[in-house]
Order: structure tokens, then C-alpha cells, then sequence
């Protein structure tokens, strides 16, 4: 289930961590902790330095900027810096967070996005981490510009979803956020938002860039995912959310992912069919 009750107000957070840290000799740093589910990392807050959100074991979301982008240990979220943004912990998870500093431009835009792990940035990032206990700074330089270098190519996944601000939106995706498997039409959240059915369907489309249909398939397959990382069977899955048969689930899971569900966490680099 997405938290949908999380405080996204920014807020005046104070200026220390390696978020903060301004340093063109090091353009890398990194932060590891453990966290419960259902903790925040921080309330909505912005850094100088971009910052690649990674579990190493569980699941996270990002919100931000009136979207979810949802990260399996096998994915990543990309937030740049000055972005406002809060990290909710799905599960329990064993967090890795690298902050890239300003000085390195042109890195992948100004927008958030969930990029796919590749097995050679894992590898990176823990050495990275290994080798900043041990303070050997020439060693982290030379691997700071392969993890820059490697972060620039990560291949992108479809597993974000936006939200939309309209109060009558809002009413609607948060209901859904909590019950992805609700069944309602759009003509029964019409009249659970208090707005024409036409009205809603414009909305959607206005402040989300997606049907009321694209929208929420989108949610049920990135709780899909979700539940493959709990490690789920497509029969449980389809159950969960809502889908007619597990047959259905996998079609339509593979003309979004372009690989069948129980092979997306192991090549989530595929591009949607």
C-alpha cells in the first residue's frame, strides 16, 4: 500500500549532512542506514547536491514534486539537487544514499526519475562505501568519476506516478493510493469527488498526462512490482489488485515492462514493449 499521508510541505531543514556538503574535489559522497517501514527519512527538503536514493535490501518510495517514484533493491531514484523531496520506507530497508556534487553539470536533467541498478553500479557503490571507512581519498577520486561516469547511462524504468494537485484529483488518487485494488468506475469516483465524470477524466488528463484508465494501471503494476519484490507468484498477484485472471496481470505487465513479471527484477534494464 502507497502512504499517501506524508507531509510534502517544504521546510527549512538544517544545513548538515553530505546533502549540503559543497566540494568539487569530491564529487561523491555516500550515507548508509537502516530504517523501519513506514519511517520518512526527512520531512519534504532540498539539498545543493543531487542525490541517488538506492535499498540495498527492501523497498522505497520517493515523493516529490506531486509524484511517486517507487525502488526495488534492483532500482534507484535519481532526485537532483535542489529538488524538494521525501524518502518513505516501504519495508524495512538498508539504505545506501549518494549525493553528487553541483560542480558535476549536465548529469540526466532536472527531473527526478527511477533508473534500473545495474549489477556493475552495485558493485561501485558498496566498494565506494567500503573504501570511505578506510579514508583512502585517492582511491575514492578515481572511483567517483566511474560511479559519475556509470550514473550517466543508467537505463530508466516506467515506475513513477503522478498525482496532480486539483482538491477533486487528489481526493480520487489518494482513495486509490490506499486501495489499489478497488474496483470503482469512474463514474462512481465522479460522484466520490463531487465532479462530472467528464470532468474528472479531463483532470486526469491535465494534471497527470494520463487517462483515468493509464493512470491507475500504472499503480497496480508498480504495487506489482512491489509484491514481486516480497516475492510474490503472478496468481497472488493478479488476486491482490484486482486483475480478472493471472493471465491477464502478465499481459499486462509484459506490454508495459516488456518481460514477463517474475523476470522483471532480474532484467529490469528491459525497455517497455
Amino acid at each position: 500500500m502507497m502512504p499517501n499521508d506524508i507531509e510534502l510541505t517544504p521546510s527549512v531543514m538544517p544545513e548538515d549532512g553530505p546533502g549540503w556538503i559543497i566540494d568539487a574535489a569530491r564529487p561523491v559522497t555516500v550515507r548508509a542506514q537502516r530504517w523501519r517501514a513506514g519511517e520518512v527519512g526527512r520531512t519534504a527538503h532540498a539539498h545543493p547536491r543531487g542525490q541517488l536514493v538506492w535499498a540495498e535490501e527492501g523497498i522505497l518510495r520517493v515523493h516529490s514534486c506531486g509524484a511517486h517514484w517507487l525502488a526495488p533493491t534492483s532500482h534507484a531514484v535519481w532526485i537532483p539537487g535542489e529538488v524538494f523531496h521525501a524518502v518513505v520506507m516501504e519495508t524495512d530497508v538498508s539504505t545506501c544514499f549518494i549525493y553528487i556534487d553541483p560542480s558535476v553539470t549536465d548529469l540526466r536533467g532536472r527531473h527526478c526519475e527511477v533508473l534500473y541498478m545495474t549489477p556493475l553500479m552495485r558493485q561501485l557503490l558498496l566498494r565506494f562505501r567500503a573504501l570511505g571507512l578506510s579514508g583512502n581519498r585517492d582511491r575514492l577520486s578515481r572511483l567517483s568519476g566511474v560511479i559519475i561516469d556509470e550514473l550517466a547511462f543508467l537505463p530508466t524504468a516506467p515506475l513513477s506516478l503522478p498525482a496532480g494537485s486539483d482538491p477533486r484529483l487528489v481526493r480520487v488518487t489518494g482513495r486509490l493510493l490506499e486501495r489499489p485494488d478497488d474496483h470503482a468506475n469512474l463514474e462512481e469516483l465522479a460522484r466520490f469527488a463531487g465532479a462530472g465524470t467528464r470532468t474528472l477524466e479531463r483532470l486526469f488528463r491535465r494534471e497527470t498526462g494520463l487517462s483515468f484508465s493509464e493512470w491507475r494501471n500504472r499503480l497496480r503494476l508498480m504495487e506489482a512490482v512491489n509484491h514481486l519484490s516480497h516475492g510474490k507468484s503472478s496468481v497472488e498477484i493478479a488476486s491482490l489488485l484486482g486483475y480478472r485472471s493471472a493471465s491477464a496481470f502478465v499481459a499486462a505487465f509484459r506490454r508495459n515492462f516488456g518481460v514477463p513479471p517474475q523476470s522483471y527484477l532480474k532484467d529490469g534494464s528491459s525497455e517497455p514493449a
